[in-house]
């Protein structure tokens, strides 16, 4: 069987997307997912998005992790399936549009042809482990503060946090390092837990890298975050000792499109 597919990326962070409104895409096919995402011998990406039907929002997104099994939310990706669902003419206009994803429903708006600003979960509770911050921010992250980003062992530290029985209960996490530049801007580098190594940008650890700044004692409640592979916005309400009205905003770019015997 031959399957279409897009790629697309937000900041670096690089998905394979496949409308899949009939469902028949093997989902549980872990294997295969794996070598769709393997950059040697498949398409390449940290992650592989199906794009289907809800009966309660726009469309749906069903995401897996490049080891092939099906992950937490991804900010990154939904602002991608976005951009998706525009191309493949199942959305029209700015927005806003609501789509359903692994942590619950998700407002987004066009801010340009190729930005997108994406609403995430409320987050209430933040707390210091392992040297650093827990924060769920629709996936688990761990956030470190380190004084020189560039010098980090980003692969080897981050998996020894990602696996440290600290998380077992969460599974593991994805780790961020970041160093503060200013009040309202972050450097970050992230291992993400499924893809197992660095990635170029993540739009949940982004989000946790905000917060825990503001956590911190920062009184900003808009922050830039520097990606290696670009930059993102993060704002938010904080109130009642909630974060609420949290947007992760920043560009989306079509790569390619082709199709692949499966």
């Amino acid at each position: 069987m031959r399957i279409a597919f897009s790629k697309y990326h937000g900041a670096g962070n690089d998905f394979i997307l496949i409308e899949d409104i009939r469902e028949r895409f093997p989902e549980k096919d872990a294997f295969l997912i794996a070598r769709l995402c393997d950059r040697h011998t498949g398409i390449g990406a940290d992650g592989l998005m199906l794009l289907r039907n809800s009966d309660r929002s726009d469309f749906s997104m069903l995401y897996f992790n490049s080891d092939g099994y099906p992950g937490t939310m991804c900010g990154n990706g939904g602002r991608c399936i976005l951009a998706f669902a525009r191309d493949c003419g199942l959305i029209r206009g700015g927005g806003p549009f609501v789509f359903a994803a692994a942590d619950g429903l998700h407002r987004a708006v066009f801010l340009e042809k190729d930005r997108v600003r994406l609403k995430m979960r409320d987050v209430d509770n933040i707390r210091e482990q392992l040297g650093g911050y827990r924060i769920d921010t629709g996936s688990i992250h761990h956030v470190e503060y380190v004084d020189k980003l560039v010098d980090i062992d980003v692969e080897g530290r981050g998996k020894a946090i990602r696996r440290d029985p600290a998380y077992a209960a969460d599974g593991g996490c994805n780790v961020n390092f970041v160093e503060c530049l200013r009040n309202d801007s972050i450097a970050i580098r992230t291992y993400e837990r499924g893809v197992e190594a660095e990635t170029l940008a993540c739009g949940t650890g982004s989000v946790a890298t905000a917060m825990a700044q503001h956590y911190r004692g920062s009184p900003e409640q808009r922050y830039t975050i520097r990606a290696r592979g670009g930059e993102l916005s993060v704002d938010f309400q904080f109130l009642d000792g909630v974060y609420r009205e949290v947007h992760l905003e920043g560009p989306v770019n079509f790569v390619f499109r082709g199709d692949i015997e499966i």
